[in-house]
């Protein structure tokens, strides 16, 4: 099959690390034997080099194109004005492809259009689509259920729900999402996020402390993830000096930075400063993949107290290094965590809640390689196969479609 692969979240030079995920997921199609193009956006405005030169971290500018051994992955820009006119985001990222996607489909026709995120993704691929008279599929990861919540938006999704060809969602909370909002049932597939089974594996604990410079002694927490308001990083230093008090060893590891969602590294570092949490909370900043494994292995319990999740691929991670999570009961969180033996789950965020599930994790004797094994029982191989037979499913029928038309003509 000849895929065409649509996400504006995807690595860049400027963002290496950027939507990991749907690349793990694409490049494991392209080694299954499918043709896959990434067409990976990114929003742009005239004034961006204004507002980069007062504003840290702004919309980084990225080359236009890349060829990695995959296949092609382009950069094209997309109109996008920061923060006004957000509910036609969509129709402008459909605009600012076309011509681009017009030499990609002349020099070699796709079959389907793969979209990630709903919106504006989705929203951008049943208009494509409908020009270049291919399927498309869209698949929810999450961004979905704050988008839901907006009126236009909402009116976009459902349409997009109705007209898309299949639905894949990392989450059973988002299938449902999609049904609820119009989706037909036998369109919706529930295919969770894998993990990298070559990297993320269990280190021994003393040598990965070591390797970072942590303490050999003592308790050591952990979050991974984008320094923005959902992921709670704030609520753990809230709790932080309690905890302290109980196990004066305690050391916080904070591993992420800013993101397209906003940067609060400032206000967290007040926090530190406010609360005297310096000689326990270490921020080290954004971090390669292949450095990650060794702070999970290092941990003994990774905290996650997210208000919205799609499939939180960091839970996966660390599961598969072995170390067991404390999360809320958001999205796809339950369903990583489905047992009792991975970890523990919130159902509020009180800091009573969030402060006693800390103190009963590191009081509890858990079974690590049980829980790294279960974690790599779904590698992205798996994944690719499962996102393989809905396409050919897909494509299969469209062309039945198509060949039955030309017999009605």
């Amino acid at each position: 099959m000849k895929i065409l692969t649509l996400s504006s979240v995807y690595p860049n030079p400027a963002q290496p690390t950027l939507g990991l995920f749907v690349r793990e997921r694409m490049q494991r199609v392209a080694d299954e034997g499918q043709e896959v193009t990434v067409v990976a956006p990114v929003p742009y405005f005239p004034a961006d080099p204004l507002i980069r030169s007062v504003k840290r971290g702004y919309r980084p500018a990225v080359p236009g194109r890349l060829r990695p051994s995959n296949g092609a992955v382009l950069h094209p820009p997309f109109l996008c004005p920061p923060g006004v006119l957000k509910s036609l985001d969509g129709w402008l990222y459909a605009l600012s492809l076309l011509p681009v996607l017009q030499r990609v489909h002349g020099r070699s026709p796709f079959q389907l259009i793969d979209a990630h995120f709903t919106y504006p993704d989705g929203v951008a691929a049943s208009l494509l689509a409908r020009r270049f008279g291919v399927p498309f599929t869209v698949t929810l990861r999450g961004t979905e259920v704050p988008h839901a919540r907006e009126r236009l938006k909402r009116v976009q999704m459902k349409r997009v729900f109705r007209r898309a060809a299949a639905l894949m969602a990392v989450s059973g909370s988002l299938a449902r999402l999609a049904v609820e909002l119009g989706a037909p049932p036998q369109r919706v597939h529930v295919i969770p996020n894998g993990v990298d089974t070559g990297r993320f594996r269990p280190l021994p604990q003393e040598e990965a402390r070591r390797g970072l410079d942590l303490p050999v002694q003592g308790p050591v927490l952990l979050t991974v993830g984008a320094l923005v308001r959902r992921k709670g990083i704030h609520r753990v230093l809230d709790v932080l000096p309690r905890l302290c008090r109980r196990y004066p060893d305690l050391v916080y590891v904070v591993v992420g930075g800013g993101s397209v969602e906003g940067d609060m590294s400032r206000e967290l570092h007040r926090m530190i400063g406010e609360r005297n949490l310096g000689q326990h909370v270490r921020m080290e900043g954004p971090r390669p993949p292949d450095m990650l494994p060794a702070y999970y292995s290092a941990a003994d319990l990774f905290v996650l107290p997210t208000t919205n999740e799609g499939w939180a691929n960091v839970l996966v991670e660390s599961l598969a290094c072995g170390t067991p999570v404390v999360t809320t009961h958001v999205g796809g969180n339950r369903e990583v965590v489905c047992r009792d033996a991975l970890g523990i789950v919130l159902e509020t965020l009180d800091r009573e809640a969030l402060e006693e599930a800390i103190c009963s994790g590191l009081e509890r004797s858990w079974d690590r390689e049980a829980v790294a094994a279960h974690a790599a029982s779904r590698d992205w191989s798996r994944v690719a196969c499962e996102v393989i037979r809905v396409f050919q499913k897909v494509v299969a029928e469209h062309q039945t479609s198509e060949v039955g038309k030309g017999r009605t003509s």
